[in-house]
């Protein structure tokens, strides 16, 4: 084998389909395009959504809901996951520092306790918000719920 003699595989490679060249070729006439209408004409180009001038599902549907850009979203931690990392760690402040290294939070997220779970250690516990019951749990404990 040298330079002179290679040739690429058996099958791989395949001729080129040369549309509308006359009616010998079998591809001539109408060029593949089936007859007349709107899909057989240079320049076509479906419109997004074009249900063949019906009236399309998006215009059809009536328009609903709508995003609040005022939302402010909380990560969600419950009082019985505070309890597991106050005993694992020995820790009487658990903050958002503690709650991002044990892996719960990313670094942009914003805190929220919430009340599911039991909660027995005397904790000093920061956050950015508590729902009432949560407040009330840490307090009944010995602890302390700091917002920030």
């Amino acid at each position: 084998m040298n330079l002179s003699n290679l040739k690429p595989a058996e099958g791989s490679i395949k001729t080129r389909k040369r549309i509308g060249r006359g009616t010998g070729s079998g591809l001539g006439g109408t060029s593949t395009r089936g007859h007349k209408g709107q899909k057989s004409r240079s320049g076509y180009s479906k419109k997004i959504g074009f249900e063949g001038g019906q009236m399309p599902i998006q215009r059809r549907l009536p328009k609903f809901g709508f995003k609040n850009i005022n939302r402010v979203e909380y990560k969600a931690i419950n009082l019985d996951t505070i309890q597991a990392l106050a005993e694992a760690q020995q820790l009487t402040k658990i903050g958002i520092e503690e709650l991002k290294n044990a892996g719960f939070i990313s670094s942009k997220q914003l805190v929220k306790i919430l009340a599911k779970g039991t909660i027995t250690s005397a904790v000093e516990v920061t956050a950015n918000a508590f729902s009432k019951a949560a407040e009330e749990a840490i307090s009944k404990a010995g602890g302390k719920a700091v917002k920030l």
